[in-house]
């Protein structure tokens, strides 16, 4: 059979030709009935609708049509094929999959600047591809084919034209090919182009609305993510594209306000990812996530192909610590290795996916060239001021755009920081309009990933415009932002402080927990989190009711990943005395049992076995009495000790002897008591709990 052909370039980089040649036993007759469809592929394209290469792909057709006819007339007569015109009509084969491609390509609906800036190229591939079509038909014996003559003169006819090379670099092509250069020129020299030079390059590529200079710089973000060798060009042209979109599309061709819940899911999910995270996973060296930790003679944990680097490059010294090594033996740390690859495996990442996360990171703290810095910084200058002196409908488009410029890009955060963006987003939060609303806790939230900007909402008085928007917003997406933005507030540990001071923020957190979406009640849950790391915010967060709505979460929710979170809350929780207390009185202990006892996460049981043994030590004998006549606990906290983290098999250790302590004193006579802080504290440091 000859090999399946698709007719969506996107399944495909573009500009390659992944074409396969089919195999030498193929029948004449299917062979020919794949060459006929081929060749009606290609000549059914809508020449009208291609923007360049239009004159080239026209006569590339015009010549196919006419092979077409010839392929049709050796069909329909039936002939016999001879095995040396086989083998010119496998090659032919070939060669029409990778015109089918480039044309595929040059009719590309969101490539139009690609296309164009690549147009030299094409030029060539349409050369080389005529090129073998005539040296193929040159070597076709027409004369032991049964064909009529004129078929046969047609055919004649094409070897001639394809022997001229007829195809070149359209004029109009070429003059709006140099333009584009001039003006990536002019970006990269730090000079704004005029804006009527740059509509021309536009207005001839058909990029006429925003929703069309957007889909053609998705489109380039995604070349730019497989095409290392053209980073520089690309991030010029979606320089150019991004400023386009800013500057000369200022009106909006759809409705501006994109229902973006799962972008706000997003950043949840991601804020999670990195907050849980521990520091420890991360390699002292190349701050990646290490797949390899080994430890060093100072005790020390390394990466392994970083130590070595470091080793291999004649240091004798502990890098973390300065202490001088011993000697250069490298431990494998198996323990933390397992903890990373669980924690991978929970949170649905891939170890080669973990370590590139850094990397991809680092790519944006630096523009991928001068053309695209200078562009991001007159952009930003351009939506500063719009911001301040523009219409409603202008300053709501300028947030808008901050919040797709700032999603993931660092450089682009920085710039919009430092012209000054924040003061004026923060104004716009106090508006009766919805879209202008989101869009500008939106933008925030976004800018307060980055330390300067959080360090200049902070100055700016911005927790309070906030706060407001947490608490009264005009939607729940609103306020689920808000929630995202005073989480990435709460990484500062002085504002985590001016937080929990704010007698408002933590109770307005609860109540989006309480009535929130689930993304909104996620991004409250971990924005609690982050809160209780200051010890002062524990009383505040329990004085707020958090345990109840917490517990309520995870009785009435189907989402694990947010029940994890709320159990992680509760865990912190519930190792003071009062913290236990409420979640007793709120009901969870029952709930904790059948999470521990369900298939659900080994993180999830992980917190479980932490929540119940922190009440077993701060409320007692109320809890391990219920606990013991649990028939069902016991093979749980068992199967944490093989199945389970490191973490959960160490506290199902100290659980279980708990329960067993308890047990013995209630047969013996003896009256039940609870384990206290201290010692529980050395019992897990005693060599039976030891690892």
């Amino acid at each position: 059979m000859p090999p399946k052909l698709t007719n969506n370039p996107t399944e495909r980089r573009p500009l390659s030709f992944p074409a396969v040649r089919p195999c030498e036993s193929i029948s004449s007759p299917t062979l020919l009935s794949s060459l006929i469809t081929l060749s009606q592929n290609i000549c059914n394209f809508q020449f009208n609708t291609f923007v360049t290469q239009s004159r080239n792909c026209r006569e590339m057709a015009r010549q196919i049509a006419i092979l077409l006819a010839f392929f049709q007339d050796v069909r329909d007569r039936n002939s016999v094929i001879p095995k040396s015109v086989l083998e010119c009509f496998l090659e032919l084969h070939l060669t029409f999959q990778k015109i089918q491609f480039l044309m595929q390509d040059c009719a590309h609906q969101n490539a139009h600047l690609w296309m164009l800036t690549k147009s030299k190229h094409i030029v060539d591939q349409f050369r080389i591809f005529i090129g073998i079509i005539a040296t193929t038909i040159d070597m076709l014996s027409l004369h032991i084919i049964d064909i009529c003559d004129e078929v046969r003169e047609l055919v004649e006819l094409v070897l001639k034209h394809a022997r001229k090379g007829k195809f070149e670099l359209d004029q109009n092509d070429e003059r709006e090919s140099k333009r584009l250069r001039f003006i990536l020129d002019q970006f990269e020299r730090g000079v704004e182009p005029e804006v009527d030079s740059m509509k021309q390059v536009l207005d001839y590529l058909e990029i006429k609305t925003w929703n069309a200079c957007n889909k053609e710089m998705k489109f380039l973000e995604d070349e730019s993510d497989h095409n290392e060798r053209e980073v520089n060009l690309l991030s010029s042209l979606i320089g150019f594209l991004c400023y386009s979109r800013v500057v000369i599309f200022e009106t909006m061709d759809f409705q501006l306000r994109t229902n973006e819940q799962s972008e706000a899911r997003g950043d949840a999910e991601t804020l999670m990812l990195s907050f849980v995270m521990a520091e420890d996973f991360r390699c002292p060296i190349s701050l990646e996530i290490m797949t390899d930790p080994v430890t060093v003679s100072t005790g020390q944990t390394y990466n392994r192909t970083s130590i070595q680097k470091w080793l291999k490059a004649g240091n004798k010294i502990c890098p973390k610590t300065g202490e001088k090594l011993t000697n250069t033996e490298l431990f494998p740390n198996t323990t933390l290795k397992k903890l990373i690859q669980q924690f991978c495996k929970d949170n649905g990442i891939s170890m080669a996916k973990s370590n590139n996360l850094n990397r991809t990171i680092t790519k944006t703290i630096e523009p991928g060239s001068s053309a695209a810095a200078h562009a991001m910084q007159f952009m930003s200058w351009f939506i500063s001021r719009r911001l301040v002196f523009g219409t409603e409908e202008q300053k709501n488009k300028a947030a808008y755009e901050i919040r797709l410029l700032a999603r993931s890009n660092i450089f682009n955060r920085t710039c919009l920081i430092e012209m000054g963006t924040i003061p004026p987003l923060l104004d716009l939060l106090d508006t009766n309009d919805r879209a202008t609303q989101e869009n500008a806790i939106g933008a925030l939230m976004r800018l307060s990933k980055h330390s300067s900007g959080q360090q200049v909402i902070i100055e700016s008085r911005g927790l309070v415009p906030i706060l407001n928007v947490l608490k009264r917003g005009l939607s729940l997406e609103a306020r689920n932002v808000a929630a995202a933005t005073m989480f990435y507030l709460s990484s500062v540990k002085e504002y985590r402080k001016l937080i929990g001071e704010n007698p408002e923020a933590i109770p307005a957190l609860v109540e989006l927990i309480k009535e929130g979406t689930s993304c909104g009640k996620k991004n409250a849950v971990i924005t609690i989190f982050g809160l209780l790391l200051l010890p002062k915010n524990h009383p505040k967060v329990l004085a707020a009711g958090a345990v109840h709505a917490l517990v309520d979460v995870i009785g009435s929710s189907d989402k694990a990943d947010l029940v994890t979170d709320c159990l992680a809350v509760l865990v912190a929780l519930a190792e003071s005395a009062e913290g236990a207390g409420d979640v007793l009185q709120a009901g969870a202990l029952p709930l904790i049992i059948r999470i521990l006892q369900s298939d659900t996460s080994r993180a999830g049981k992980e917190y479980c076995v932490s929540i119940v043994l922190s009440l077993c030590v701060n409320v007692g004998m109320e809890v391990t009495g219920v606990l013991v006549k649990d028939p069902s606990l016991m093979p749980s906290l068992y199967s944490l000790l093989t199945n389970g983290t490191p973490h959960a098999a160490k506290k199902s250790r100290s659980l279980i002897k708990v329960l067993q302590d308890f047990n013995d004193k209630t047969t013996s006579g003896m009256e039940g008591s609870s384990v206290s802080r201290h010692t529980l504290n050395r019992l897990e440091s005693s060599s039976f709990f030891s690892r």
